[in-house]
């Protein structure tokens, strides 16, 4: 008589095995997964607690006391502290009233106060912090990376603010902001967050880098001295062709006119 020297496996023993991996597997995401935030400096609680206080006060009849939104305000879990930074540091926030599109305003918040709200809406949900200064300085790009970044940016924004950044009309009566005069620090936030009608420019479609060298076309491109003459709005040949058709018609069809007065006394 034989007895069998191996033992049958437990039936379950399959499903604690392959539990027991996904386990390993989610721990070894998490200790290696990349982060949303940047490399802002941390908030304290105690800035934390005064930004939840100026929110309640001041944010949250539209956008709920806990960010979640309302029917008067979106959500605000998950748009990080940059976008808080760049609409209230703008004064686009808080909104005076009702609108197509919230307009630029002087701020009503200090420096503290707008970074104690970034820092409690940044605990609502992972999302892009305040860059650094290091992000945005245009120090150091050569004549060719600022001719790149004028490539990046009729490529992907001169759609909406036009040629030379000086804004242009929307669709619902919205607009484009001009971009004149705007900080470096702005310009990288709106390309990072994307306020309003604008996309969202994450690091997966223009690199940081690629972001500095648009503001530095932005910054070469408005500090450039005015040749002379009328600039019809610096946008090329679209203005130019509509004055000189404009006057060029409207000539024509005055002097047909002068030509028919002139021969209809001659008779």
């Amino acid at each position: 008589m034989r007895f069998l020297s191996s033992r049958r496996r437990h039936p379950a023993a399959k499903v604690l095995l392959l539990v027991a991996a996904l386990f390993a597997v989610g721990a070894l995401y998490a200790a290696v997964a990349p982060t949303e935030q940047s490399s802002a400096e941390p908030a304290t609680s105690q800035q934390v607690t005064e930004g939840r206080e100026l929110f309640s006060v001041n944010c949250s009849s539209c956008h709920g006391l806990n960010g979640e939104g309302t029917s008067q305000g979106p959500t605000l879990q998950g748009v990080g502290a940059a976008a808080v930074d760049f609409q209230v540091s703008t004064g686009r926030m808080p909104l005076a009233q009702p609108g197509q599109q919230a307009p630029v305003k002087p701020r009503e918040f200090t420096d503290d106060e707008v970074a104690a709200l970034a820092a409690f809406v940044a605990t609502l949900g992972p999302g892009p912090a305040v860059p650094d200064s290091s992000q945005y300085s245009t120090e150091g790009l050569t004549d060719e990376q600022i001719a790149e970044g004028g490539e990046l940016f009729r490529t992907n924004c001169s759609a909406c603010h036009n040629f030379t950044g000086q804004g242009g009309a929307l669709p619902e009566g919205k607009h484009a902001p001009s971009l004149v005069g705007v900080s470096n620090k702005h310009l990288y936030e709106a390309m990072l967050t994307g306020p309003q009608q604008m996309p969202v420019f994450s690091d997966e479609v223009l690199t940081s880098q690629d972001k500095r060298q648009i503001i530095a076309y932005l910054d070469a491109l408005h500090q450039r001295p005015n040749e002379g003459g009328l600039n019809l709005g610096s946008i090329g040949p679209v203005s130019e062709g509509v004055a000189v058709w404009t006057i060029g018609i409207g000539c024509l069809i005055g002097f047909a006119v002068w030509i028919t007065a002139r021969g209809a006394r001659a008779r």
